[in-house]
């Protein structure tokens, strides 16, 4: 199930549909020219499908107040975009205050106390609607509509209340919670009613759809049976309930990145020429280890300085032999908890470096900023070692986008037990980032790790990721909901 050869948004008759994409933003950013494409392969992957099927993309350009719905569609790369307008104070409480305060942390296992303001939530069932309303006017009749992620939950039954002839696709791009944590929300039944509105519900991992029909069952009363055994990384499960003939369909759709683009930037000569530049730079060192973040509370980018600093301190690595480098990307800087977190890392950096660098030579180089494609991958090839250490993902792209850059089939990945990339990328070494001992423990043998075994884990783990690749990921999707 769910491995048809149709390509993406072509039904199983052949007859195309249009597919429509609803997503927090549009795939676009203001410029002094007009309107230019951002990047992104999750964007890659599905333009072609919106283009050749002759759908449409709704989203919020990114900027408060923006007049773009006033002047009708914007036309970029063939496709129709549909700008929903968001005032500044819908974006606090909408997007800042009910999306990043109250469901980030808790579906990120509670690792920060979550915020339950009446306000937001209002505002976030205001710009569902206006979201739904939008989808079900422009829609074409039969289209197969995918709403994407955690800031948009109510959109599916919004919509489905409005028009019952299109199919609509919900993929959840972060974890769904555990029902002991998810029943915390005041409004969790509403949230699971808003999204049984869909025809297919997409998770990251086995273990989130198995989530939400926990929640399904205990507090909508639905009946839930999955098409095999629980633990099949690909099952399928239909939820249904009570008095509704509607169905839906639930199950693990782990996403994935753009391959060949990857590849052919770690190719290149620039970045050749690049990664030879900063090894030097770096002062020559055996090891370099890399970690590259959002600057999150959710990654655990403290406790893996702690444990390279604790490393450092007994003496199982070596200041002279071992560098790390850490990028943190900057986001959400307004939110208090994300600027304790940078307060916090940044103080981690410079008393570990106080304690082992040596003069022109930090033990760890640090980098609050975000970089290009084109900085990022040549981090990537000179790294011996990649840290991917979140304390919860649903998937984390970061280990995959290494690998795949991993073209001589050499390099080490740490990876946490707690990403969807752990439930694929087995051959990497596995951590419980909660566990200090554990995490220094996996970093040493990383770092000591034969040429042999390095090369026979990385080549397993290439191959998975070329061969599922993010138009993989699309096309069993819709696939799947086309079906």
């Amino acid at each position: 199930m769910g491995e048809q050869s149709d390509p993406p948004g072509t039904a199983q008759s052949g007859q195309s549909r249009p597919l429509i994409i609803a997503a927090n933003r549009l795939p676009v950013t203001r410029t002094e020219d007009g309107w230019a494409a951002s990047p992104g392969g999750l964007v890659r992957a599905l333009l072609p499908s919106v283009r050749d099927s002759g759908g449409k993309w709704v989203g919020w350009t990114g900027i408060a107040d923006d007049e773009a719905s006033l002047d009708g569609p914007i036309h970029l790369e063939g496709i129709e975009m549909h700008a929903v307008p968001l005032s500044a104070s819908e974006i606090e409480d909408y997007y800042e205050g009910f999306s990043n305060d109250t469901l980030w942390p808790l579906y990120h296992d509670a690792l920060r106390d979550s915020g339950y303001g009446a306000g937001d939530w209002e505002a976030y069932r205001i710009v569902n609607q206006r979201f739904a309303n939008i989808l079900a006017e422009i829609a074409p009749p039969d289209a197969m509509v995918w709403v994407h992620d955690y800031q948009l939950q109510l959109v599916p039954a919004m919509l489905r209340s409005q028009r019952t002839d299109v199919r609509i696709g919900f993929f959840n791009h972060i974890p769904f919670p555990p029902s002991e944590l998810f029943v915390r929300l005041p409004w969790r039944n509403e949230i699971v009613e808003g999204l049984l509105g869909a025809d297919l519900i997409g998770f990251q991992r086995r273990r989130g759809a198995e989530n939400f029909a926990a929640v399904a069952e205990q507090l909508l009363d639905a009946t839930v049976e999955f098409d095999d055994q629980p633990g099949d990384s690909r099952s399928i499960g239909v939820i249904s309930r009570p008095g509704s003939a509607h169905v839906t369909r639930i199950g693990p759709f782990p996403i994935s990145i753009d391959v060949g683009e990857f590849e052919e930037l770690a190719a290149g000569r620039s970045t050749r020429q690049r990664v030879s530049s900063l090894r030097t730079r770096l002062g020559e060192p055996e090891v370099i280890l890399l970690g590259v973040d959002r600057l999150d509370y959710t990654k655990g980018i403290g406790s893996r300085l702690k444990a390279f600093g604790a490393l450092l301190d007994e003496g199982r690595l070596d200041p002279e032999r071992h560098v790390l480098v850490q990028v943190a990307t900057p986001t959400r800087e307004g939110v208090d908890h994300y600027r304790e977190e940078r307060a916090e890392i940044e103080r981690l950096v410079g008393e570990i470096n106080g304690e082992h660098a040596r003069v022109g030579y930090p033990v760890i180089h640090y980098f609050h900023r975000s970089l290009s494609l084109e900085d990022l991958i040549p981090l990537y090839r000179v790294a011996d070692v990649m840290l991917v250490t979140p304390f919860r993902d649903g998937m984390n792209l970061v280990a995959k986008e290494y690998v795949a850059t991993r073209l001589d089939h050499d390099g080490v990945l740490v990876l946490s037990e707690f990403t969807g990339a752990a439930d694929e990328l087995t051959d990497a070494v596995l951590v419980n980032p909660h566990d200090d001992e554990a995490l220094k423990d996996a970093i040493e043998t990383a770092v000591a790790m034969h040429r042999h075994e390095r090369r026979s884990r990385m080549e397993a783990m290439r191959s998975l990721v070329v061969e599922h690749d993010v138009d993989h990921w699309a096309s069993r999707f819709l696939a799947e909901l086309a079906g």
